[in-house]
């Protein structure tokens, strides 16, 4: 349950930091997943990107700007800890989209 409530908190603020400090021009970012571990030391965040050719390029950029994304994370959160971020591409919506693509040439 209170990981439950922590991936939450995560998620809302990350998008927040998102939106608000990191610009992409070409691309949407969204926040689609926040998994904690139970030790609460780290987070993985999947995001998803629109265009998908521009994942890549997207990572790459927050991977860049891990520090200061976990430094305002930091400032936003008043916990013990905050857990240390680590970002990468969810598939699932991608997987998706393929899946329904092979199913409609049935």
């Amino acid at each position: 349950m209170r990981i439950e409530r922590v991936n939450k908190l995560i998620k809302e603020k990350i998008s927040e930091i998102l939106l608000k400090e990191i610009n992409f021009k070409d691309a949407l970012i969204t926040v689609q997943n926040v998994e904690t571990f139970k030790d609460l030391r780290k987070t993985k965040i999947g995001i998803s990107v629109i265009p998908t050719e521009k994942s890549k390029k997207a990572l790459d950029v927050l991977k860049k700007q891990g520090n200061n994304i976990q430094k305002e994370l930091n400032k936003k959160i008043e916990t013990r800890f905050v857990p240390k971020i680590e970002f990468n591409i969810d598939k699932g919506e991608e997987n998706a989209n393929r899946i329904e693509r092979i199913l409609k040439n049935i």
